[in-house]
């Protein structure tokens, strides 16, 4: 009998809320909440009205209809039936930016990975380990630089392959609704996406937003990052997995050479950025690198931080946040500072 675990949040949002969702005063915090891409939302903001927050939440469920894998009636679930279609509009955005996110995590992401992830069950919750034979077979579909998408927005996929834009469409979602409320004027807010924080300036008095990180391994925090105007996204092994009857855990993190659950050593990633859909690129992407490979991209590039926490109870911080980064008190981990 195979059990599946869950828990409901991955990243959590350390603020004083204030009561009140009708108004839109400078000193009061006006927010929503609303359930969508298959995890509760919340989009809060300074100066916010009903209207502006409204439109946030219609906003995510409208992409979400453009791209969800499960809605038969979005763009993608038409391309997958078919093999091939047509993208318009943030989906066309969304998945020209996905596939060149792909091309830069050096093949640690892959949008193609979606055959993989549902022969395991994580689509379905019918969760299964499948053979050898099944994944030998289904890896041969799985290669994002075989994706045709022409200028018309037309997409054509190889004979059974599929995709999914899950990875980096939260991601995605919080940089669209930065750009919503910044356009209506509003300076100060925060948005709770699933495991993704998306900051909007500093709050008010001019403090930056303290977000904590999960500890992986409990409903508690290992830290708390102080953070303006960036994005702070969070993958792990324990927001989706089941126990096998073979006693082992598997989680829905693939890494994408393998079609295996990702197991290099890290049972968390957080990167913190500029960017809502690189930062979730990356969290899952430096999740599936491992610790060693994922200090080397850091090293590499310096666009973004990030925070690791590893299976031997190490948090490994890089260098640009070491200073900022507020480890919990108690916490069973090390804390050390990637150079």
């Amino acid at each position: 009998m195979k059990r599946v675990f869950t828990l409901s949040l991955v990243l959590i949002l350390i603020l004083t809320l204030l009561t009140g969702c009708q108004g839109g005063s400078a000193d009061e915090l006006n927010g929503k909440e609303f359930f969508a891409m298959d995890t509760y939302m919340t989009v809060r903001g300074y100066e916010a009205d009903d209207e502006l927050l409204d439109s946030a939440a219609k906003a995510v469920t409208d992409l979400e209809k453009l791209i969800s894998t499960t809605y038969d009636a979005s763009e993608i679930a038409q391309i997958n039936e078919a093999g091939t279609g047509t993208v318009t509009g943030e989906a066309a955005e969304l998945l020209e930016e996905a596939l060149a996110l792909c091309g830069e995590m050096q093949g640690t992401l892959d949008i193609s990975i979606y055959p993989i992830v549902k022969v395991w069950g994580f689509t379905t919750k019918d969760y299964r380990i499948p053979s050898d034979e099944e994944i030998a077979s289904l890896l041969e579909k799985v290669d994002c630089s075989r994706i045709e998408v022409k200028e018309d927005g037309t997409v054509t996929l190889d004979d059974g392959m599929e995709i999914d834009l899950g990875a980096v469409a939260k991601g995605y979602a919080g940089d669209m609704l930065a750009e919503l409320f910044s356009e209506a004027g509003v300076t100060s807010a925060i948005f709770s996406l699933g495991g993704n924080i998306q900051c909007l300036g500093s709050k008010p008095d001019g403090s930056p937003w303290r977000v904590a990180i999960q500890d992986p391994e409990s409903e508690g925090v290992i830290g708390i990052l102080p953070v303006t105007n960036k994005a702070v996204v969070t993958s792990g092994g324990y927001e989706r997995y089941f126990q096998g009857e073979d006693g082992e855990i598997y989680w829905h993190i693939m890494d994408p050479a393998t079609g295996r659950p990702a197991k290099n050593g890290l049972i968390s990633a957080t990167a913190v950025g500029d960017s809502g859909i690189r930062c979730d690129a990356l969290s899952t992407a430096l999740f599936v690198m491992g610790p060693e490979k994922a200090a080397e991209f850091w090293r590499a590039h310096r666009n973004f931080e990030m925070v690791l926490v590893t299976e031997d109870h190490e948090i490994l911080v890089s260098a640009g946040i070491a200073d900022d980064f507020e480890p919990e008190n108690g916490i069973p981990y090390s804390v050390s500072v990637i150079e």
